[in-house]
């Protein structure tokens, strides 16, 4: 059974404040997927993950490179994937994704359906959408946040 948390966010400043709490709970080897609309605010929210573990990189939107890699101090890595322009699996493979994966670290994935199948069980899945109520409202539902 899986126990959702939904909150509603008003600004990119709650989105990555909300990253930023989430980030206390990940550890060594936790996948983040974050599904959403372009603009929902999955980066912002992937910026507040990253404050909060004190990474000192300035966090970005890898969609032209596919992946952004950080350090912080508590965790040496933190690979950050953004799947937009990518086809299929085979484009994935070429980037390397596997061995992110085994990697030590955490993998924090936008636009991560094209890979949904070889997830693990326990990823931590994110969901951000507008509400339609203003520009900067967005729902974000963290699936089962407790894995």
């Amino acid at each position: 059974m899986t126990k959702d948390f939904i909150i509603v966010t008003k600004s990119a400043e709650e989105t990555r404040n909300l990253g930023a709490d989430f980030a206390a709970k990940l550890r060594d080897r936790d996948v983040v997927a974050l599904y959403g609309e372009l603009g929902s605010g999955k980066t912002q929210f992937v910026k507040g993950i990253c404050s909060s573990l004190g990474t000192k990189q300035v966090v970005n939107s890898p969609t032209f490179i596919i992946v952004n890699e950080y350090s912080s101090e508590k965790f040496s890595n933190i690979f950050h994937f953004d799947f937009y322009r990518l086809k299929n699996y085979s484009d994935v493979e070429s980037t390397g994704f596997g061995d992110y994966m085994n990697s030590r670290g955490i993998v924090i994935i936008e636009w991560p359906e094209i890979v949904e199948a070889s997830l693990p069980a326990n990823t931590k899945k994110v969901h951000i959408a507008h509400t339609g109520e203003s520009e900067n409202y967005r729902y974000i539902r963290l699936e089962n946040p407790e894995n």
